[in-house]
């Protein structure tokens, strides 16, 4: 192997990858900007005589059309359009209906589904698609996101072991090991995997990413939440409470056939125990305003807000059946699709002078109105510390008037463009759901996979063809799919390019492998093999697992063949190994979850520092065992 010598640009190379490690760790930047000044400094530095090799400034930006890139913005996009048709709610809400709501049984089922889907499709699509998920899954169940979207995101990497397609690395593998061939004698020779000969190692990495996890999420995992748009169900009990003095909460009771209280209206219930009536269930049927003054078919459900204690003697009482929690109306009254709102009656409302009896204004509307803040009182159906309940569906509404409604987000935003009305809410998510379009997204979504899997098409334009068909099939409006995309995480990426280019082009790679190599001459084979994943690990988090894949697989092959190691099994190692990326956010799958979850690059390197080891120790301990 010819020797490597360090030169001046190396130099200049190995500086900035320390200068971009410690900017990462001290966050004395945001990730994104360290990213973007690291490609600046690149540029600059080109223009320097002797450096000229180190950057391309023509090609400096190129990063920004990347396959990497522009394949996350398009996953992205389709994320944000499966979810705008409700699909991903009812995707989330399956798994707290079968998983429960505790984090030690989220994890798992969240985790292994990621795992599993990424096998077959890159990494991050995967992810991206299970973000939305994940989030509705957080609020819902009052889980940290920190806590949630690390572990998804670490299993959705450790799927790309699981088959020969699950990630760029294992892909080239079969045509890195026909190359080497060539300049091998026939008793040599290296046969090509089989689709699933990676299994069992994937399954493996996998089972330990989320046992990991499991058992140590409680002390490696962050738990601060970022910050939502949406209340939690707490919240908006306490919101209640301590701005209007309404002790209320919400229950589900399901009403028994032949039931007492069939034939009566809702309005009927409301007046004896003073309880509002938010939402019917009824032949299969949701209602999430009924009106009042709907008759009671049994059997039925009903969604009830009020007070634990009236609402216990309504049970006792008509002989109904309280539920321990909301089951038929777990996803209408979810935080990410419903809440509490303000609005406002302005001067010159037509609503002046009239009750929300007159208005029919469940109907009109959408929403169930809870109380009337009118000056220093609060009106409502349920008894505050101030005054008695009162028939607010009778009280005629004066200019000034702050009504207060539990509504669905879609609701409300359609009244924000209602004169009657100013919403003073405004921390909800402003977006209307398309229920009757999720068969375009679905289908555009099955494209882009087909694509992925039965065509030789860049990842890139697979994507953007599902991307743009939920665009063109009123999915989502273009604004919608900007919206979606993270910005942030897109500069991260390209910015971080050119450096890995850097590394490559310059010879800088190339130089730290053959020194690594120098360090373990004379080790024994398994030794050379560790040393290898080792490398390999490191490569890709300085530059991209495919780079580092076709640089090291060479140099495996030859290092198994002097020492009388198997050169495929070598082989395998490195494109394993170039999986392992959890120390620090340059991976696209821990840039997608990063700013979500509102991780810190700390947070990486201490979760990600004990996975790394357990991936090193899980992957070389199956790979000898197996092969």
């Amino acid at each position: 192997m010819e020797t490597i010598h360090l030169t001046f640009e190396m130099m200049v190379v190995l500086g900035l990858l320390a200068f971009t490690v410690f900017l990462f760790i001290s966050e004395i930047v945001r990730i994104d900007l360290a990213a973007i000044l690291v490609m600046v400094l690149l540029g600059l530095l080109s223009q320097v005589p002797g450096l000229s090799s180190i950057a391309d400034v023509n090609q400096l930006f190129d990063g920004f059309a990347s396959n990497a890139v522009v394949s996350i913005i398009a996953v992205m996009i389709i994320g944000a359009g499966l979810d705008r048709t409700g699909l991903m709610s009812k995707v989330a809400a399956t798994i707290l209906k079968y998983g429960g709501s505790t984090e030690r049984r989220i994890v798992p089922i969240v985790s292994g589904a990621v795992g599993i889907i990424s096998s077959f499709m890159q990494n991050v699509g995967a992810a991206a698609l299970f973000l939305p998920v994940v989030s509705r899954i957080s609020v819902r169940t009052e889980l940290p996101l920190s806590r949630l979207l690390m572990p998804m995101g670490f299993c959705a990497i450790l799927g790309g072991t699981l088959t020969m397609v699950g990630s760029s690395p294992l892909i080239l593998l079969n045509d890195l090991l026909a190359s080497a061939n060539q300049s091998l004698p026939q008793d040599q020779q290296m046969a090509s995997f089989s689709l699933f000969s990676v299994t069992p190692i994937g399954i493996c990495l996998i089972v330990t990413g989320v046992l990991y996890f499991m058992l140590f999420g409680k002390w490696v995992l962050p738990s601060e939440n970022a910050a939502s748009g949406a209340q939690s169900a707490q919240s908006m009990k306490d919101y209640l409470q301590q701005l209007y003095g309404l002790r209320t909460d919400i229950f589900e009771i399901s009403i028994p056939e032949g039931s007492q209280v069939a034939g009566l209206t809702f309005d009927d219930l409301i007046e004896k125990y003073h309880v509002y009536i938010i939402g019917s269930a009824y032949n299969g049927k949701t209602w999430f305003a009924p009106v009042i003054t709907t008759e009671i078919t049994t059997p039925c459900r009903l969604a009830v807000l009020g007070r634990a204690k009236e609402i216990r003697q309504m049970v006792l009482e008509e002989d109904l059946l309280l539920h321990t929690k909301l089951d038929v109306f777990a996803e209408d009254y979810a935080p990410t699709r419903s809440g509490v709102a303000e609005v406002v009656i302005p001067p010159g409302s037509s609503l002046i002078g009239k009750s929300a009896h007159d208005v029919v204004f469940r109907k009109t509307y959408g929403a169930s109105m809870l109380a009337i803040h009118r000056g220093e009182e609060t009106l409502s159906i349920v008894a505050t510390e101030d005054h008695e309940p009162t028939q607010i569906a009778e009280v005629p509404f004066r200019a000034g008037d702050t009504l207060i409604i539990l509504s669905t987000w879609e609701a409300l935003t359609r009244l924000t463009r209602d004169r009657d009305f100013v919403v003073v809410t405004t921390d909800f998510p402003q977006e209307e759901l398309r229920p009757k379009k999720v068969g375009w997204a679905v289908l555009f979504f099955a494209l882009a996979i087909g694509l992925i899997l039965f065509t030789d098409l860049r990842l890139s334009l697979c994507l953007l063809t599902g991307a743009v068909g939920m665009i063109l099939s009123r999915v989502l409006d273009i604004d919608d799919a900007y919206k979606a995309v993270s910005w942030s995480t897109v500069f991260l990426l390209a910015g971080l390019i050119p450096l890995g280019q850097a590394v490559q082009m310059s010879g800088t790679a190339a130089w730290i492998a053959q020194q690594v190599l120098i360090l373990l001459d004379g080790w024994p084979i398994w030794g050379l093999q560790a040393g290898l994943a080792v490398i390999a690990t490191v490569f890709t988090l300085i530059m991209s697992n495919v780079g580092a894949t076709v640089l090291l697989v060479p140099l495996a092959v030859s290092i198994a063949i002097a020492a009388g190691g198997d050169p495929a099994i070598f082989a395998l190692t490195v494109a394993i190994s170039t999986s392992n990326s959890f120390l620090i956010p340059t991976h696209q799958v821990n840039a997608l979850i990063m700013g979500p979850a509102g991780y810190k690059v700390t947070d990486f390197i201490k979760s990600g520092g004990i996975m790394t080891i357990l991936f090193l120790v899980v992957s070389l301990t199956v790979m000898n065992v197996l092969f």
